[in-house]
């Protein structure tokens, strides 16, 4: 019994190296691929899970979820992040999860799927939320958001956080230069990378009263 602990220990650790690693990447040297070619996200063999739906969160939800400190909300002149747009597992997902895992005793999938698009900047998130839904089936994701957003390239960046798994995507013009966020993009993948892993589904966020939670202190402070 020590012994499988302590290689479950030795495993957490590598996997943890691996996520630093992949926070270390600047922006502008970052893998960007045409995004007709970057991988989107991915279901294995739980094919039901393709109809749960993700739902637009706003600008205070994304801070909850990464958890960002007091401090670094205090340098800021206004909500950080910008030209970020997330998307998060709707309460009808939390339950389908849930009633998933119990239906198949055990063996259906109990993890979320959360993902976030870094956009080079304010203006191009701006145009392209107009264009996405509020919310969208998880096997839509791959088809009407990044393989649909024609004209720019994508570097992707994936995370397991417990029952969370957290895709990181970086969107700039197709034939760009350097990343022109690079600086939010390094802050959101070390947020993700130190997160702790998430235990359960933690409803509150697919709550919409879930902004006012924790929360409201640190806007305060922001401003």
């Amino acid at each position: 019994m020590a012994e499988e602990r302590k290689k479950e220990k030795e495993k957490k650790k590598k996997h943890k190296e691996k996520e630093k690693e992949k926070a270390g990447t600047h922006g502008g040297e970052a893998h960007f691929k045409p995004s007709g070619e970057v991988k989107g996200v991915r279901f294995g063999g739980q094919f039901i899970v393709k109809s749960f739906t993700v739902r637009r969160a706003s600008p205070l939800e994304l801070l909850r979820l990464l958890d960002i400190p007091p401090a670094y909300l205090s340098e800021c002149q206004s909500l950080p992040f910008p030209s970020t747009t997330a998307y998060m597992p709707t309460s009808f997902t939390i339950l389908a999860h849930q009633a998933w895992h119990t239906l198949t005793l055990g063996l259906g999938t109990k993890k979320s799927k959360v993902v976030l698009f870094v956009f080079e900047s304010e203006g191009m998130k701006a145009a392209v939320d107009q264009l996405w839904p509020s919310m969208i089936p998880l096997g839509d994701v791959n088809k009407k958001l990044i393989r649909g957003l024609t004209g720019s390239e994508m570097a992707r960046f994936k995370f397991r956080k417990g029952c969370l798994t957290i895709y990181v995507y970086a969107v700039r013009r197709l034939g760009a230069a350097g990343f022109m966020c690079a600086d939010d993009l390094r802050r959101i993948l070390e947020s993700v990378v130190v997160l702790k892993d998430f235990l359960d589904h933690t409803t509150m966020l697919a709550m919409p009263s879930q902004k006012s939670i924790t929360l409201q202190s640190r806007v305060a402070v922001a401003h």
